[in-house]
């Protein structure tokens, strides 16, 4: 294929994952400022953060079907056309304090986030199939600097008394926007999963359907090491602001401010770490990953002051960057098998990412939502304990996955 048009993809691509990635984090740096307009406690909150979950988990599943029906870019745009309508239900239901609408909006957000998260990953596996190198941390970079900007934005606006439903209102316009214009330049032969079939050296009719891959047990462990991976990185993007201010006493920007400390560090570790996974390989680099993420974890919720917190924060960040972009290239190491297993550890791993956070919020109802966040640990060892099955396949072992 033209080299030049697999590195406009490869911009393409980065640029999805990164307005993905800002507007989660619009979103997610002020769920403080939605828990006091709405009035909520931390597990009513964690009920309402629920409804984002519940529609992506209605979408994850049916997210690589999609995708062999109408291609990578119409599915971004399903996507992302949809979680603007689901911000512009949001903007509404908190101008009027409804919490029902809300949910309602949330719901519509989820799915599209959904479709939109599985569609950008397989175009970015396609991609890094084309460069023939390690490009995924940094699509996934891509993700963490956008959410970097929005945590920024969302602190300032929060600074400043900007409302919610402005703030969201504006989101919306910026990705309809995008969703008409960047897809354009994503890779020809995703259409109906045509690229991930040919590079793989068989026919389009034999494509698997993406419900069989569920069956695999190298998908479902590798599924479980994400799970580990994304959940520690959905606590930090719904709570961490909120632990910032309910246990350190900061005030709301402050707690956005941390918020942002993590995606930082996030973004940097994913930038370089295609670097680390090509010189060490992927095994390592994700036990080195996920062990720091643990550290990180536990040195945020025994600190004593925001600096020692703030410092928790950057291993914190720094472990969660790499789980979920290798857990994803491990899913797609088989081109012609990548999009039903891409789908299959996107579901496992965001129904982690969105319903993970939401529980901690109904734990955090008796203990503190600060120390309900030690309870990911457990998540992170069960990842640790299952990471040898990421492990990259040789063409020999492709559709030969042991079911």
């Amino acid at each position: 294929m033209n080299q030049q048009a697999v590195r406009s993809a490869a911009i393409a691509t980065f640029a999805v994952f990164a307005i993905n990635g800002f507007v989660f984090a619009s979103w997610a740096a002020r769920i403080p400022a939605v828990t006091r307009i709405l009035d909520l406690t931390a597990g009513e909150m964690g009920m309402l953060l629920l409804t984002i979950a519940a529609g992506s988990v209605v979408a994850l599943p049916l997210a690589g079907s999609v995708v062999a029906r109408i291609g990578t870019a119409s599915t971004v745009r399903t996507g992302g056309f949809t979680a603007a309508f689901g911000g512009l239900i949001v903007a509404f239901a908190l101008a009027q304090g409804s919490v029902t609408f809300t949910a309602v909006g949330l719901v519509f957000f989820g799915v599209g986030i959904g479709l939109w998260d599985v569609a950008q990953n397989i175009e970015g596996a396609d991609v890094e199939r084309h460069l023939g190198r390690t490009v995924m941390p940094q699509f996934h970079a891509g993700f963490s600097g956008g959410a970097l900007i929005g945590a920024l934005v969302g602190a300032g606006l929060s600074a400043i008394n900007v409302s919610m439903s402005l703030h969201l209102a504006a989101i919306v316009v910026l990705v309809s926007t995008a969703m008409v214009l960047v897809p354009r330049w994503f890779l020809p032969e995703s259409k109906a999963g045509a690229s991930m079939v040919a590079t793989g050296g068989g026919p389009a009719e034999t494509a698997p359907k993406g419900r069989s891959a569920w069956t695999e047990k190298r998908t479902l462990l590798v599924g479980l090491v994400v799970l580990g991976a994304a959940l520690t990185e959905g606590a930090a993007n719904d709570w961490i602001a909120k632990a910032t201010v309910d246990g350190l006493g900061a005030t709301e920007a402050g707690g956005a401010i941390m918020f942002a400390v993590f995606v930082a560090s996030m973004t940097l570790f994913r930038f370089f770490g295609g670097r680390f996974v090509d010189s060490y390989g992927r095994v390592p680099v994700l036990y080195f990953s996920l062990g720091t993420a643990l550290a990180g974890l536990v040195i945020f919720v025994l600190a004593p002051n925001m600096l020692v917190a703030g410092l928790g924060a950057v291993f914190w960040g720094a472990g969660a960057a790499m789980g979920f972009p290798m857990g994803m290239s491990a899913a797609a190491d088989d081109p012609a098998r990548a999009a039903a297993r891409v789908s299959v550890v996107s579901t496992i791993g965001y129904v982690a990412f969105l319903a993970g956070p939401p529980l901690l919020g109904f734990l955090g109802d008796h203990v503190t939502i600060r120390w309900a966040l030690l309870a990911i640990g457990i998540a992170i060892v069960a990842s640790i304990l299952t990471v040898p099955a990421a492990r990259p396949l040789a063409e020999s072992e492709f559709e030969s996955v042991e079911r």
